[in-house]
């Protein structure tokens, strides 16, 4: 269940927040948060993380594809312990976020900005913070799966 609310959660704060960006700005705006540290500001990505693959949407709808049923798969066939059900859970739904908009947009809607660190969302957020925690698992728990009853 945990896995199945993380999901839903993410894809509802990701899509209403890059809604609410792309109602109030226009591509290319930025306004500060925080001076000097957080920004707002709106760009199209078709590439992936940094930029880099420009225009390999293709491939980037594939590849999540596999991952998204991988760990759905996982999380239906195995009984996996709560905190790993909300990393492969934050995964997920990053993942069916930044789907929907290469999707619908043919790129990922980016608005926050930090320093000199690229463009990111909610979406990426959240596959980064469940890519953590899911390393975080393997390095300190024995990662052999049991069987749901």
């Amino acid at each position: 269940m945990r896995f199945w609310v993380s999901i839903i959660l993410i894809l509802l704060v990701d899509q209403l927040s890059k809604f609410w960006i792309a109602s109030t700005m226009f591509i290319g705006d930025s306004r500060t948060v925080i001076d000097g540290i957080l920004s707002l500001s709106y760009v199209h990505n078709r590439g992936a993380a940094f930029g880099i693959m420009q225009g390999q949407s293709w491939f980037f709808l594939i590849m999540a594809t596999m991952v998204v049923a991988a760990m759905i798969i996982y999380n239906v066939k195995y009984a996996p312990q709560a905190w790993l059900q909300y990393a492969t859970g934050l995964i997920v739904g990053g993942s069916l976020g930044n789907v929907i908009d290469r999707w619908f947009y043919g790129s990922v809607r980016d608005f926050f900005s930090i320093g000199w660190f690229p463009v990111f969302n909610v979406a990426d957020m959240a596959i980064v913070t469940g890519g953590a925690l899911l390393t975080l698992y393997i390095l300190l728990n024995d990662t052999t799966p049991e069987l749901k009853p």
